[in-house]
């Protein structure tokens, strides 16, 4: 996914629509809880963490991140799509929650159920291997694939996550009968691939350490270019997958119903926290680029996003409930 599409919707934009509370005396007057959809250790609870102490700066009140893994990334959309809305709980905002609804039956519906704060960044995705494994490229995991059909094991951050449905195409198209293995995050996967209990992992950069200290490698990444941490690893277009540049973009959100002058709080102290020096090495060290929206763009930037996702799911049949 990019994020240079900007043309107006038609629909109108249900998301985050001001409730008629009144507006508090001061806020923030008490911590902010943001809730990361991942387990600790994987590069989303790397970026969030370092954002949230950026924020403590900003508001002058302590931004806590506590981390909701499972349910393929939707644990804390769903938490949030029923909290109050007064601000003090936000929540990472997925791709997979918005692709999802139109998978199965969701508590919460993308649409309608959230105010958009900002949007902040996406993920570098690629396919990692042990670098003491077999697989010195790509073309040799393709190789292994085809001599031993279901029997080679790639694990992947979470069911019907964007790794995995892009190794599923990936798959696809080299007619390859592999396991995928979900995990529920990069912090639960990196260990099982370490131990030699999957061949691959399709996870995004926060695998980048163990590549630099030469226990993990690379085979491909998925961004439009080479990545300047590791220029010496081909994307899937230059690998001959036309058209295959895959991110999956994130932001902030928060219950539907918030007082628009408490968003704007929100959104001024977290856009402060997103260019925070400290943070930008941070997203720098992940290969992270900012992609800030503000509230009204990224609703209009999430409507826009579930309606691709909508259209996904219908074209490849994805629909299970």
């Amino acid at each position: 996914m990019v994020l240079n599409r900007r043309a107006a919707l038609a629909l109108p934009l249900a998301l985050g629509a001001p409730g008629l509370g009144r507006a508090q005396e001061r806020f923030p007057s008490r911590p902010i809880t943001v809730l990361v959809p991942f387990p600790p250790g994987g590069a989303t609870d790397v970026q969030m963490r370092s954002m949230a102490e950026a924020a403590t700066r900003a508001f002058g009140q302590t931004v806590l991140v506590e981390n909701k893994p499972g349910a393929g990334s939707t644990l804390g959309a769903a938490t949030v799509a029923r909290a109050q809305p007064d601000g003090y709980l936000l929540t990472q905002m997925t791709l997979p929650c918005l692709r999802l609804p139109w998978m199965q039956s969701m508590s919460f519906d993308p649409r309608t159920d959230f105010t958009p704060i900002l949007h902040l960044t996406g993920y570098l995705f690629g396919v990692v291997v042990r670098a003491d494994g077999p697989y010195r490229t790509w073309q040799d995991l393709v190789a292994d694939a085809r001599k031993r059909p279901g029997r080679v094991r790639i694990g992947n951050t979470g069911a019907n996550g964007t790794p995995h449905l892009t190794m599923v195409d990936l798959a696809e198209r080299e007619t390859l009968d592999v396991i995928h293995v979900p995990f529920r995050g990069e912090g639960d996967a990196v260990p099982q691939l370490l131990g030699g209990h999957i061949e691959a992992l399709a996870a995004g950069s926060g695998a980048g350490q163990l590549v630099n200290e030469g226990k993990l490698r690379f085979l491909n990444l998925w961004g439009r270019e080479r990545s300047e941490r590791w220029p010496d690893v081909p994307t899937l277009v230059e690998l001959g997958y036309q058209g295959m540049v895959v991110t999956s973009p994130y932001g902030l959100c928060g219950p539907r119903g918030m007082d628009p002058a408490v968003v704007k709080t929100l959104h001024d102290g977290l856009k402060q926290a997103l260019f925070d020096p400290q943070h930008l090495a941070t997203l720098k060290r992940l290969d992270q680029p900012v992609e800030y929206l503000d509230s009204a763009a990224y609703g209009r930037f999430m409507l826009e996003e579930i309606e691709m996702e909508k259209r996904r799911v219908e074209r490849l049949g994805l629909r299970t409930g």
